[in-house]
This record gives structure tokens, C-alpha cells and sequence, in this order.
């Protein structure tokens, strides 16, 4: 017997950045091809709860072309691509507009984000999105993203949302990825099929055995199945985020979360924040490397991002978004980070203030030459790793 962890205890409720994710057939009501609006409605309640707690939330909405579909009259079962491009870019309208419907009158911003796997894959969109939805966030908006389907090609398509939203919780360094579905988690087996399935409610690590559990989905109007989730959680518990799969069709589906219900949660080793320096401390080959004054030094043994001012020299070709090597005077390196310069402009801006550099580049870039998120220090304590960056 599965007993329900305490809701204190649970990922969700200690999650300070959380990515929400909707399948279509929880979205739309199955007779009508409409938006379910009742349970909709009892959603935003529970992702406004969350907020008024001081949480950030973002939430990743299928359900363009299933909507799309029933206004123009495209019959049930598989569409070819350029149906389903039709059917989201009538769709994408009418559910943008119920979310800023039902979240406006709320008095909480709502912004529409389209993605496509090239948003994630290519480092300079991926950096382009990454700010778009930080800087959302901190104003208060509360991001609502889907796939930009109007424009994906098959061969760079995401195919589902599950893997989408994980692309998202992981670009936005969040700690807790909750699939709302239609299945309450993992079982060993398919429980629509063998009645003696067993339901799995914590995965430590994603196995051979875990991934053979995987299935098809089992709604006409969703394209992820069990085994896109699972891919979803690898990707996700990857980045340092915890995962969860559970039944959203009962209304109040996040609240019935924290109060007990039953789901699977997978676990990350990591932090996001550990797990994104343990990738930069990883990099095999930094494309080029700044060195900085003792004060910098000082600065960043300190948890402070380098700014251009402390900055002496730069060398190598290095783009925006390059893993780059920091140095000290005596050229040893005490640190690496993800540089938000290319190399022609760190030269122009190096030592000066973060001020000047508009007037100097001609554009307003970050204050930062590397931010303390995006850098770790080499050969540190693990207490001073995590505090880069928090």
C-alpha cells in the first residue's frame, strides 16, 4: 500500500520556480472539442495559490490543436502536419484567450510564449528564451507556453508537451516539473492492460527497467504516451528538478497534490543550481578565458558575478553563451562560467562599469561579464559552490 508523503515534505511545496504542465485531454472536454472551463478555471486557483505563496510558476499548455480541429471541421484521428500546423494556428487564439481571460480578470499578467526545439537546441535561442522567461517572471507575469506548431517542421519538433515542458523547467532552472495527465503515475506495467500493474511512487534513478515501462497514450486528442514522460523525467531530474506525473482530471489537480494524492515522483540527485555548475565545471574544452583583478577574485570567492570592471585581458574566440575559463593574475584558473559577451565586446567593455557598457556597445547588455549563476568556481568547497549562484 502507497502512503501519501506529507504534504511539508513534498518537492512541490518547497519549490521556489515550478513548471506546470497540461495535456490536451484534461484541457478540452471530450464530446464537445471545447475548453473545459470549469476545471480550468479551478486549475488557475490552484497555480494562483501558489503564487500568493511566493512561488514562480510557469505553465505549459497543450490542447491549440485539438481546439483548432473541431473549428475547422477536421475529422477524428491522426492529421497530417500541415492539419495539425491549421488546426494550432486556430486553436492557439481561442486558448491564449481563455487563459487571459480567466488570469486577467484575476489581475495577474498572463504572457503567451511559442517554442520550437530549435529554442532549446541552438545555444543563442536558447539564451534569447531563457531571458525572455526570467525576466517575465520577475515582473510577475505568469508565462503560458506551448509549441510553436504553426512553424515546426516534423524532423524539429518536440512531437509532445512532456518533453517540451521538461526543455522549459530546465531553461528556467526550476526545481519542481508537475505533468498533469491522464494516469496518476508510473506503474510497472500498462494498468488499463494488466490488472496487475503495480504503481510506482518514487524513481531515484531512471533504469533500463523504468524506461521499458513506458506506453502509448491512451487519449485520442494527446500525443504523449508513459514513455514521453520518462523522457521528460530524465531530462528534467537531469537539470536538478524534481518530477512528478499525476491524474489531473479532478479538479483542484495541484492543491489534491499537496494534500496527499497519489503520484510518481521522479528524484534528482542535485540542485538546479549544482546541477547546472556541474555541467559548466564539466566543459572539456572552454572556448576562450578572461582574467580578472585580485578584487574580482575576492568578489567571486564571495558568491558576486564578474563584472567587466574587474576584468584585465580576454583571449580566444568566444561567443555569448560560450563556457569560458576564468584566471587570476598568475594565469591559474579558479573559475569557469557561461560568458554573456563574445570576445570583441569583452574587450571593448573590460574594465569599465557596468554603466558605460550601452554607451560603449551600443546596445544594453547584462551588467554581469558572467553572471553567479552561470559560473563556478574550480577546486571550492561544496557550501561555496552552492552559495554561487543562490
Amino acid at each position: 500500500m502507497t502512503i501519501p508523503r506529507p504534504p511539508s515534505s513534498s518537492p512541490l511545496s518547497r519549490a521556489r520556480r515550478i513548471v506546470v504542465k497540461v495535456g490536451s485531454a484534461l484541457l478540452t472536454d471530450a464530446d464537445t472539442g471545447r475548453i473545459n472551463r470549469t476545471w480550468l478555471e479551478t486549475l488557475i486557483e490552484d497555480l494562483l495559490r501558489l503564487r500568493r505563496r511566493g512561488q514562480q510558476v510557469i505553465l505549459v499548455s497543450s490542447g491549440a490543436i485539438a481546439l483548432g480541429r473541431r473549428q475547422l471541421g477536421l475529422a477524428k484521428g491522426p492529421l497530417r502536419l500541415e492539419e495539425s500546423q491549421a488546426a494550432a494556428a486556430v486553436g492557439q487564439i481561442r486558448l491564449a484567450h481563455a487563459y487571459k481571460e480567466l488570469l486577467e480578470s484575476r489581475d495577474v499578467t498572463v504572457a503567451q510564449v511559442l517554442l520550437t526545439l530549435e529554442d532549446s537546441e541552438r545555444r543563442h535561442r536558447y539564451l534569447n528564451a531563457r531571458a525572455t522567461l526570467q525576466t517575465l517572471l520577475s515582473l510577475g507575469a505568469l508565462p503560458v507556453i506551448n509549441e510553436n506548431d504553426t512553424v515546426a517542421t516534423a524532423e524539429i519538433r518536440y512531437g509532445d508537451n512532456d518533453r517540451l515542458a521538461a526543455r522549459v523547467a530546465q531553461m528556467a532552472g526550476a526545481d519542481c516539473l508537475v505533468l498533469l495527465s491522464d494516469i496518476d503515475g508510473l506503474y510497472t506495467a500498462d494498468p488499463n492492460i494488466d490488472p496487475g500493474a503495480a504503481f510506482i511512487e518514487e524513481v531515484l534513478k531512471i533504469t533500463p527497467e523504468v524506461e521499458a515501462m513506458g506506453g502509448r497514450s491512451a487519449s485520442e486528442v494527446g500525443s504523449g504516451g508513459m514513455a514521453t514522460k520518462i523522457l521528460a523525467a530524465r531530462i528534467a531530474v537531469s537539470a536538478g528538478c524534481h518530477m512528478c506525473i499525476a491524474a489531473g482530471h479532478h479538479r483542484h489537480p495541484v492543491r489534491r497534490l499537496e494534500e496527499g494524492a497519489r503520484c510518481t515522483w521522479f528524484v534528482p540527485s542535485a540542485t538546479p543550481v549544482a546541477a547546472r555548475k556541474q555541467w559548466i565545471a564539466g566543459t572539456l574544452r572552454p572556448a576562450g578565458a578572461v582574467t580578472v583583478d585580485t578584487g574580482a577574485q575576492r568578489a567571486l570567492l564571495d558568491g558576486r558575478s564578474l563584472l567587466p570592471a574587474g576584468v584585465i585581458n580576454s583571449r580566444g574566440r568566444f561567443e555569448r553563451g560560450d563556457t569560458v575559463s576564468v584566471l587570476a593574475t598568475d594565469g591559474t584558473e579558479i573559475a569557469r562560467g557561461i560568458v554573456a559577451y563574445s570576445d570583441t565586446d569583452a574587450a571593448k567593455i573590460m574594465g569599465r562599469k557596468s554603466s558605460q557598457i550601452e554607451g560603449i556597445l551600443g546596445f544594453r547588455g547584462r551588467d554581469e561579464m558572467i553572471h553567479r549563476d552561470d559560473l563556478v568556481l574550480l577546486n571550492a568547497e561544496p557550501a561555496v559552490q552552492e552559495s554561487v549562484g543562490s
